[in-house]
């Protein structure tokens, strides 16, 4: 019998993704350079025309961004209309198609799609994006870019394979906060780090004592206009429950990153990319509160070691989330010399906000503080902001969903492609691996394996798909 993806021959896949890694792709529709009318609107041969896999919530968002920077949606892609608003996007783009199944709206809609939007559920990431990528389709993907640690390592392949531009949704990653962290340690401002501590406060449903579980939640019935199906995608699939849809699943293991895989690519990714930190050595739950396989922890604290890479020292990163650890204070407290006082004599405390990072230096003159996603980074104490000036000023390249669709176009690159997000969250799924397990765990860079833990193994690798999703896993 013939192998499908919903309507989808497995040949056809494969044949598709044969085609385009040798170059033979359908040359798009905004080639040409073109001014926008009176309206302020692109010719259609010039629009970047966009498929969205996930079309509410946060994909919303990102939809309305892409918009405002010339892409025009084509197709709309969603297992559930009613939270997809997908009433509301037909209505302002009539001629775009309407889909459940992305599998489907590859295969019917294919050419008319210069590039896809996926903003579903992380364990949906890497196979829709797969499809995307083997069609010739530049990708723009939210944050994580993947659910396990081997798909990251697909996604960067496949990147090179097929050479379309890609983009992890991680937003702060581009503009001035990212262009001025690139400068402070070109110009040595960043430099001996030895130490990051990063810190989230309590958000998510799973981190309120009051929610949590410690088994899969009971069956319900499936909100009428969801195919439930289709939504587990190529994780395992357990019976409906509100606690997964809409947006919960985030706390699950079987669906979700967590708050660090959710989070820490707003948080860690500027020093993991400029201080060229790769995948770490070592692995250490510091505390795990509340510890079950099903969902993720109340609280955690999680130790990373990563070895000196050249002239830059071997660093430790602190991450911790939940309550208890937003405010930041006591991570730092203890280095009165970041510190000034005030007329009383007093040491006056930054403020670090519900999130943000802390950079150590070895010689503990001065340490760098910054928030989440675009927030710049400052030195404390603020005193040495003086003492650098424009070392410390950072020009915007272009915004995040600008400088992709402009490079779709052919004009400049992206800053979080997939060679870049991929590592960044690999590393993040190491962490989950450890708050799944809560256990030291040991790795080799080089091998990409762990060294003393199968177990862990079995999670970069993860689960079988689900029949009709196999032969994305195949395609590099």
């Amino acid at each position: 019998m013939k192998k499908t993806y919903g309507n989808i021959s497995r040949r056809s896949f494969l044949n598709k993704s044969a085609a385009v890694s040798f170059g033979f792709s359908v040359m798009p529709a905004y080639l040409a350079i073109g001014k926008k009318n009176s309206a302020g609107e692109l010719p259609p041969s010039e629009r970047l025309n966009i498929g969205c896999v996930g079309c509410g919530g946060r994909a919303g968002g990102d939809i309305d961004s892409l918009i405002k920077k010339g892409a025009e949606p084509v197709s709309f892609c969603d297992v559930d209309p009613n939270r997809g608003g997908i009433a509301k996007w037909k209505a302002k783009y009539p001629k775009a198609s309407v889909h459940k199944d992305f599998r489907v709206m590859f295969e019917k809609n294919e050419k008319d799609m210069d590039a896809v939007c996926i903003a579903a559920p992380d364990h949906v990431h890497f196979a829709a994006t797969m499809d995307a990528m083997q069609r010739g389709k530049h990708v723009y993907v939210e944050k994580p870019l993947t659910h396990t640690f081997n798909e990251a390592e697909m996604l960067i392949k496949a990147e090179k394979k097929f050479k379309v531009v890609t983009q992890m949704g991680n937003q702060g990653h581009t503009g001035v906060a990212a262009a001025q962290f690139k400068k402070m340690v070109d110009n040595g401002v960043i430099s001996d780090i030895i130490r990051i501590d990063a810190w989230k406060r309590q958000s998510l449903w799973f981190m309120n004592g009051n929610e949590r579980i410690k088994d899969y939640p009971a069956e319900e019935p499936v909100p009428e206009g969801l195919d439930w199906d289709i939504w587990c995608g190529p994780a395992e699939k357990k019976p409906f429950s509100s606690k997964y849809h809409p947006f919960n699943w985030r706390g699950f293991y079987l669906y979700g990153t967590g708050m660090f895989g959710d989070w820490g690519a707003h948080l860690i990714d500027m020093a993991h990319e400029y201080l060229d930190l790769g995948l770490p050595e070592k692995i250490t739950p510091v505390k795990i509160n509340d510890h079950n396989k099903v969902i993720f922890p109340e609280a955690c604290h999680i130790h990373m070691k990563f070895p000196a890479r050249g002239k830059m020292p071997a660093v430790d990163l602190h991450w911790r989330d939940g309550k208890g650890y937003w405010d930041a204070w006591h991570y730092i407290n203890s280095h009165e010399q970041y510190l000034a006082k005030n007329e009383k004599g007093e040491l006056q405390k930054p403020r670090l906000g519900h999130a943000g990072t802390f950079l150590h230096r070895k010689q503990a003159d001065y340490g760098i503080l910054r928030g989440s996603h675009a927030a710049g980074s400052r030195l404390l104490p603020y005193a040495k902001m003086k003492d650098f000036g424009a070392k410390l000023k950072g020009e915007s390249p272009g915004d995040h969903y600008g400088m992709f669709v402009s490079a779709c176009k052919g004009e400049g690159k992206t800053w979080s492609p997939f060679s870049v997000a991929g590592p960044l969250t690999q590393t993040l799924l190491i962490g989950a691996a450890c708050q799944y397990l809560n256990a030291e765990l040991e790795f080799d860079r080089k091998k990409k394996r762990f060294t003393n833990n199968e177990e862990a193994n079995a999670l970069l690798d993860g689960a079988k798909p689900r029949k009709g999703y196999e032969d994305y896993y195949k395609v590099v």
